[in-house]
């Protein structure tokens, strides 16, 4: 992805690449981008790139939901009981 390539040759020098400065980097880059912004740049993406981003994003929105569910709340049952009267 061309973007990824241009923001890893400007700070390639100056950061560690851990994750700490890569989260730092992305959430900078995004703050100052507008919505139409993110818009032009997926419009810009190949097919690859595009199912790449939504591939990222739906593993990481589920290990989330995941997560919430296993912390925050009693699981449910595989399977669950009905009542047939």
């Amino acid at each position: 992805m061309k973007l990824v390539d241009e923001l890893f040759e400007l700070y390639r020098d100056k950061l560690t690449g851990d994750e700490e400065d890569i989260d730092m980097l992305a959430f900078a880059f995004l703050e100052e981008m507008e919505y139409e912004d993110l818009l032009h740049i997926i419009k810009e993406m190949d097919k690859q790139e595009l199912y790449n981003l939504m591939g990222v994003y739906l593993i990481e929105s589920l290990k989330g939901k995941f997560a919430q569910q296993e912390y925050g709340q009693r699981r449910a049952p595989i399977y669950p009981q009905r009542n047939i009267h």
